[in-house]
């Protein structure tokens, strides 16, 4: 059996003219030993990354129930209004972060975000006011704005089209791992009220950003920046993996054109309608789980239960998003299919949705519950399959990444609405964010089915443009349905 170090030119070559479905044994090991290595290197640290930027952004809504509305005297809509804040400069900054994540290093510029946010949030612990916390949300929304979009493009570079999602899901459960660790964490660190002379609600906010300060400092050392550049794999290694990507995406030439930013591609994304349709698909999730996560530990408060205890009773929630999303995600790479992935978990969720505006609150403690487990069930999954979906699309890298930035940063926007369905004056009950939350996910459930057509259409149309059997590389490539 031949190892890594004995592939010659020949292999290579071989690799990059056989179709992956129709690879040797040999050759499906090595891509198969490459690919391991990628995975190791590079998953741990954007889950661990992602962890903690979910942490630092949600872990508000824990501190409010511990004590923070009190000792800041905030009043009505200002818990509301202190969330809404963190995502317009969130999804202002997520286009040019992309912009300058490829023109430096990946890694030093994620490094300098990853040290921001962790900075903002141990500041976030010490506000006196409810000014103060303003300011810290705005800067925190800021540092952050760019991690997710960065960290959905650098998976894309490193893995083929029906790799990504199935990856893209691994990272993306670590925003489940978090929602669910932080109900955990914040129940232990709730118990150091009075340390120091400060509230349990403050140790939260201090202690998770000098975590995340200390994760951010050994960054630029250990994320690696592209296929092309990673000292972790071999000379022929970087060849296959880089040849791969480039026959997957239809991609030759020097690439010079990937490389070099074009403002074609900037206009191209902005006047791209799949883009916006991908855009309502995306508020499907951000809407209505942003305003899920923020609220959830109130609404089991609501049911009778005590503050610790609504803590530890959001981890199944998110336990079960997490296992719904990686198992579902598997699943979609290996069926090569996407919109059947986004339309069936919507269905999931807006179930939920119905049932929770079904029943009256608080009579069914235990029904309203379970009924809660149906949208991070359903509504987490298909945030990934869109982007999957809009990567698998998108050939050309500088496109790429700007149109993830994009779709991102206009689908956190969705942020700013979700933080702000479910006022406390409207508990128990909550019928307009349930009614809302319901609306917006069958728009989302309409936008993939008129995008599957657009896709369908594109195909056709490439179909007789080669029909001469003089296909150029563009016409070889076919949307992802």
């Amino acid at each position: 059996m031949s190892t890594e170090k004995e592939l010659e030119s020949g292999d290579i070559a071989q690799i990059e003219t056989v179709n992956e479905s129709q690879e040797d044994g040999e050759t499906h090991k090595t891509i198969r030993r490459i690919v391991w290595k990628i995975d190791k290197r590079l998953i741990p640290i954007l889950m661990a990354l992602y962890i903690f930027s979910f942490l630092d952004r949600s872990n508000i809504g824990n501190a409010k129930i511990a004590g923070m509305t009190e000792d800041l005297n905030l009043r009505g809509n200002q818990y509301n209004i202190a969330l809404t804040v963190f995502f317009f400069p969130y999804a202002l900054f997520e286009v040019p972060s992309n912009v300058i994540l490829k023109i430096m290093r990946p890694s030093r510029w994620i490094a300098i975000m990853v040290l921001a946010w962790g900075t903002v949030m141990t500041l976030q612990g010490i506000v006196k006011d409810y000014s103060g916390l303003i300011a810290t949300r705005v800067f925190l929304g800021t540092a952050e704005s760019g991690f997710f979009p960065a960290a959905s493009y650098l998976l894309s570079i490193w893995y083929s089209r029906f790799e990504v999602q199935t990856k893209m899901s691994i990272f993306y459960s670590s925003a489940c791992i978090a929602s669910a660790f932080s109900g955990l964490l914040a129940f232990a660190i709730e118990k150091m009220s009075g340390v120091g002379g400060l509230g349990g609600w403050r140790w939260i906010f201090i202690l998770e950003g000098i975590a995340t300060v200390v994760v951010g400092t050994s960054l630029a050392l250990c994320l690696p920046d592209s296929p092309e550049t990673a000292r972790f794999l071999t000379e022929n290694e970087r060849s296959i993996l880089t040849q791969r990507l480039d026959r997957e995406y239809g991609r030759s030439g020097d690439g010079h054109e990937r490389h070099s930013f074009q403002w074609k591609y900037l206009r191209s994304c902005i006047t791209d309608i799949k883009l916006y349709l991908a855009v309502i698909i995306y508020w499907g999730n951000s809407i209505c789980l942003y305003g899920f996560n923020y609220t959830v530990p109130t609404i089991i408060k609501a049911l009778g239960y005590s503050s610790a205890n609504a803590q530890l009773l959001t981890v199944p929630l998110y336990m079960f998003g997490m296992i719904t999303t990686i198992t579902l995600s598997i699943w979609y790479d290996r069926a090569k299919t996407r919109w059947p992935f986004i339309v069936g978990p919507y269905l999931f969720s807006l179930l939920g949705f119905v049932g929770l505006l079904a029943i009256p609150h608080p009579s069914y403690p235990g029904l309203t519950y379970g009924l809660l487990f149906l949208i991070p069930g359903g509504g987490y999954p298909p945030l990934l399959t869109c982007l999957a979906w809009l990567s698998n699309n998108t050939p050309e890298d500088w496109k790429r990444a700007i149109a993830l930035a994009i779709v991102i940063g206009m689908g956190n926007l969705g942020g700013t609405v979700g933080s702000n369905l479910f006022p406390e004056g409207h508990a128990p009950n909550y019928w307009m964010g349930y009614s809302i939350c319901l609306g917006v996910t069958a728009a989302a459930i309409a936008s993939t089915l008129v995008l599957k057509g657009v896709y369908e259409r594109m195909n056709g149309e490439r179909r007789v443009e080669g029909g001469d059997g003089e296909e150029s590389e563009d016409q070889e490539f076919r949307y992802v349905l």
